[in-house]
């Protein structure tokens, strides 16, 4: 799985610097393609996390949950089988290029203030978009060539908006959004860590 990410990633990569080699690199943001393209292959999101769970689960450290409800927060320690009911929200639908081509786009740039490459997807009609997922962003680190982070936003069954971030082989943040009285705001948030050594 790791060699099929740093291969899509590196064609992904080469192409996008090979089309904009003149630009200026002195921006904060320097957009690779500012075309909104149908892109032909996807990041293959749905199995990255499912690698990363399978990861958690034969790593040997037991993950610390962290549920924060107002100004409350309470810990607990998870069971390995736990982690992938966990996240199972962002498990499915399923994020590969095989049901998303002809609905979703894809941008790409570098993000020189995070040190990432960032590639962004958003539905080609929103107004008419029924997939769960309305929003994500993979940020690939330039250096190591490796997903740094994943960020997703999707709309649950009951109407709220949750929001997963993501943070390779460190920890991962769930937040619970509602709509109350006209505004956004944060009902709950989960937070599990994996690796105690940089939090």
């Amino acid at each position: 799985m790791k060699q099929l990410i740093i291969v899509y990633f590196s064609v992904a990569l080469l192409l996008s610097c090979n089309n904009n080699s003149g630009a200026n690199n002195t921006q904060n943001s320097t957009n690779i393609n500012a075309a909104q393209d149908t892109a032909a292959n996807f990041f293959p999101v749905t199995a990255f996390l499912k690698g990363e769970v399978n990861n958690i689960k034969t790593g040997g450290v037991t993950p610390l949950k962290k549920i924060t409800i107002g100004n409350h927060t309470d810990s607990t320690w998870l069971k390995m089988d736990s982690i992938e009911i966990a996240v199972s929200d962002f498990l499915s639908p399923i994020i590969d290029s095989a049901n998303l081509k002809k609905t979703f786009t894809e941008k790409k740039f570098l993000d020189q203030t995070i040190n990432a490459f960032t590639f962004s997807y958003d539905p080609i009609d929103a107004s008419n978009n029924n997939f769960l997922f309305k929003h994500w962003d993979v940020y690939v680190d330039p250096d190591k060539n490796i997903v740094k982070r994943i960020y997703l936003i999707k709309t649950a069954n009951d109407g709220k908006t949750l929001q997963l971030t993501w943070q390779t082989g460190k920890w991962c943040k769930i937040v619970t959004i509602a709509t109350i009285d006209g505004a956004d705001v944060v009902v709950k948030e989960e937070k599990i860590l994996w690796n105690f050594d940089e939090q």
